[in-house]
């Protein structure tokens, strides 16, 4: 189903595929169908994987997104969590 925000609808669904959040492939496939793919990948730097923070620097992050019930989750369900925000 085609979103009216997103305007590179078939790289959102391979960015979320790989795990990116909602608001990260939105904002990626929405700069890459203004100002071309190979403009926008040379812009950024690389983000380490969820798999490399600590399980405490994924409950802060999870606290910045606003997300609740993460204090009594495991790295695996935070991370997942994360992923599906």
């Amino acid at each position: 189903m085609a979103r009216s925000s997103i305007k590179d609808e078939k790289q959102y669904e391979e960015l979320r595929d790989d795990g990116a959040s909602k608001q990260k492939a939105a904002r990626i496939a929405n700069a890459s169908a203004k100002k071309g793919r190979s403009t926008v990948g040379r812009k950024g730097g690389k983000s380490g994987s969820y798999e490399d923070w600590t399980v405490d620097e994924l409950k802060k992050r999870a606290k910045e997104l606003g997300m609740s019930g993460y204090s009594s989750k495991r790295k695996g369900e935070l991370i997942d969590e994360l992923r599906h925000h």
